[in-house]
């Protein structure tokens, strides 16, 4: 269900795009940016214990906050870690690296609320193409929608705290 501009609509808990796998990360599509004239996207991510949701980026053009709905998240922000846990609110502007993941031993899930919109058309790509993970697909795939990458930098935060990815 797509919210129309200027209309009340109700999105219940079995609605919206629900796409990736399931012993991963799992996303929940429920406004992007069509239903929100590209002002915002929210996106539930379902994360499986340990599992990393992406690999250390930045956005440039994109605000982004993780609102913990479910369980303990790890992230990387610019350098610090800290783990968030239910209620609590990450914020990630846009310039500053990150990644974030399920901290813990049950499954974690996150509203993701991304401003400006679009950024969630890449987390759609994503989740519908596990090929498109390859270095030489996911790193101009990024760049199409104005974020970097680090790979490198990605593996010793894996390892450190037991991820998948």
């Amino acid at each position: 269900m797509e919210a129309v501009r200027g209309a009340w609509t109700v999105l219940r808990p079995d609605e919206g795009d629900l796409l990736g796998d399931p012993e991963s990360v799992m996303d929940r599509f429920l406004v992007e940016s069509e239903g929100s004239a590209g002002r915002v996207a929210l996106i539930e991510h379902r994360l499986a214990p340990f599992a990393l949701a992406a690999p250390l980026h930045l956005h440039t053009k994109e605000d982004e906050w993780s609102y913990v709905i479910e369980g303990a998240v790890g992230a990387h922000l610019g350098g610090v870690e800290v783990v968030a846990h239910a209620g609590d609110l990450v914020a990630k502007p846009r310039g500053q690296w990150h990644t974030f993941w399920n901290a813990g031993s049950a499954p974690a899930r996150v509203l993701e609320i991304i401003s400006p919109a679009g950024l969630e058309a890449l987390f759609r790509q994503l989740d519908t193409s596990s090929e498109l993970y390859e270095p030489d697909q996911l790193i101009p795939l990024a760049r199409s929608y104005g974020a970097e990458v680090d790979l490198e930098g990605t593996g010793p935060i894996a390892e450190r705290h037991g991820l998948r990815f």
